[in-house]
């Protein structure tokens, strides 16, 4: 990933350049295809805007969509926070996106869910009927994952690697079973289980 630091009306110094570089770094994790992230400086001369004087733009050139964000502040460096903040949110809902809601694994809504298991509440097979009569459901997979102890930040983490909107891990404090899922608005949520 190139990083590109110009000024308008501005000199930009070195450390300002790594700090800029630094922070933006860490935005690869949310797009692996990011080529070039282009930052201007501009410094508002207007003696009325002192509190918004430090205009900081960032733009992402991706192969996708280009993907800006900008910020004033008083100093370039709170600018720059805001700006990359701006930034993280578009990419990781971006990321968000293409991740669950596209191909083949856009999720079935729980309408369709819904309706599927009150048909098979309602219309029960007659074979299925006739050989167990357990339930209205049947299990049709198992799956067996070793289960290693772990953290809760390193469950979000495997999450977030599969794809899935939940993930079943040994809690490395406990030593219980837990559950980490996907909230709305990019939260999550944690199930522990308790004696």
């Amino acid at each position: 990933m190139e990083i590109v630091v110009r000024g308008r009306n501005v000199v930009v110094p070195d450390h300002y350049r790594q700090h800029v570089a630094d922070k933006l770094n860490k935005l690869e994790r949310y797009d692996q295809k990011i080529i070039r992230v282009d930052v201007e400086l501009n410094h508002e001369k207007n003696p009325r805007q002192t509190g918004r004087c430090q205009h900081v733009e960032i733009t992402c050139r991706t192969r996708g969509p280009v993907v800006r964000s900008e910020a004033c502040a008083e100093d370039f460096y709170k600018a720059l926070d805001l700006a990359t903040e701006r930034l993280e949110r578009r990419l990781s809902q971006a990321a968000d996106r293409r991740r669950v809601h596209h191909g083949r694994r856009n999720p079935a809504s729980i309408a369709a869910v819904a309706a599927d298991a009150q048909s098979l509440l309602a219309e029960p097979d007659a074979a299925q009927a006739e050989s167990d009569n357990e339930g209205p459901g049947r299990i049709v997979r198992e799956k067996e994952h070793p289960a290693k102890p772990m953290t809760v930040d390193q469950a979000l983490f495997e999450m977030e690697l599969v794809g899935h909107d939940f993930y079943l891990f040994a809690d490395a404090d406990s030593g219980r079973p837990s559950v980490v899922y996907r909230r709305h608005a990019y939260d999550y949520g944690l199930i522990r289980l308790t004696d």
